[in-house]
């Protein structure tokens, strides 16, 4: 009998001892996990430092988001419109008014819910998502940047050799390429930043959820993401600056080149609209990753500007500096009017 009780003992044990290791690493919680409850929501503070001026920012930014929709809408609807606009130039300027809808939108509908003063919580998975698709989108742009500044050295660099060099196929390929890289950079992000565990303050202090103000709400050592998130998008910004600042060298020497003024300043002009643009987007992107030192409200207002700001000015920069364009657009009111009227 008692050698009985010490086997069922011994079996006891052996079988506590053995459950764990029969189980999946699925089936075990990660070990940085198990003493932690996991966080189901977040709470978007918003602007830091804007305490009482809701109602401001949200008469402003239901001005500037329709103003930015509208403005991108009518580019697009213009190139498509217009046969003489069926070139690479405006087929990656389009494709740019469509990164300046669907970029803003990730984050104003949602700050502008809360600014109205509905509830300011985001979902697990709603926080996930805003950060994946702000740095898809926002990382395709910057492809995109880098792919018309060297559709504007081909044209003007190797004018007689444009059409054949810029031909659709490779449109569309180096268009396929910037989504792919970009689907790429922002899946790493993700997987690093929400491998972590998040049990304890859930306060966002932000008006969405980016990678400076996620990681600190993190319950393990967030240095590892820290570190990726840094060197991915600071190698991406230095591999579009450089591809940028590579072709307009190439393209200011040969402006130089061109004896008519005429002639200079006709490509001069071609060429500063879309640097005006390039400048405005890298600039907060370098402001707000690459600084050592992250200040919140500098961050916050950087990149405001970035993402409702910026989208805007390009549809007016484009719009405004372009001949073609608005040569276009006067034909569409027209015939709105015309049907209209009709």
């Amino acid at each position: 009998m008692v050698m009985n009780v010490s086997a069922l003992r011994l079996s006891q044990s052996a079988s506590t001892f053995m459950l764990p290791c029969l189980l999946s690493p699925l089936d075990l919680p990660p070990r940085n996990m198990r003493n932690h409850t996991e966080l189901n929501e977040f709470i978007l503070l918003g602007m830091p430092q804007t305490q009482g001026l809701e109602t401001v920012l949200l008469g402003i930014f239901l001005f500037i988001y329709p103003l930015t929709l509208l403005g991108n809408l009518l580019i697009l609807l213009a190139i498509v419109s217009s046969s003489t606009l069926h070139t690479p130039m405006y087929f990656f300027l389009g494709l740019l008014s469509i990164l300046d809808m669907l970029f803003p939108s990730v984050t104003c509908p949602k700050m502008l819910f809360y600014l109205s003063g509905q509830s300011r919580a985001i979902s697990y998975k709603g926080c996930a998502v805003q950060l994946f698709f702000y740095h898809f989108l926002g990382s395709t742009e910057g492809c995109l940047y880098s792919v018309m500044a060297y559709d504007r050295f081909v044209a003007i660099c190797h004018p007689l050799r444009y059409m054949l060099i810029m031909r659709p196929g490779v449109c569309v390929g180096l268009v396929l390429a910037a989504w792919l890289l970009s689907y790429l950079h922002a899946t790493v992000l993700i997987a690093f930043v929400f491998q972590l565990p998040y049990c304890g303050p859930n306060r966002v202090d932000h008006f969405f959820c980016d990678i400076p103000a996620v990681l600190p709400l993190a319950c393990a050592d967030s240095s590892l993401a820290r570190r990726v998130s840094s060197t991915n998008v600071g190698f991406l910004v230095l591999m579009f600056w450089l591809c940028v600042c590579v072709s307009y060298t190439r393209i200011g020497i040969a402006i130089l080149r061109i004896r008519s003024a005429e002639g200079r300043q006709k490509a001069f002009s071609t060429c500063s609209a879309h640097l005006t643009a390039i400048l405005c987007a890298f600039g907060p992107v370098i402001i707000v990753y690459l600084q050592p030192t992250p200040n919140p409200l500098l961050g916050a207002t950087v990149q405001i500007l970035n993402n409702t700001v910026s989208p805007m000015l390009n549809s007016l920069i484009y719009s405004l500096r372009n001949k073609e364009v608005k040569r276009s657009l006067k034909m569409v009111f027209y015939n709105v009017v015309f049907t209209a009227l009709k």
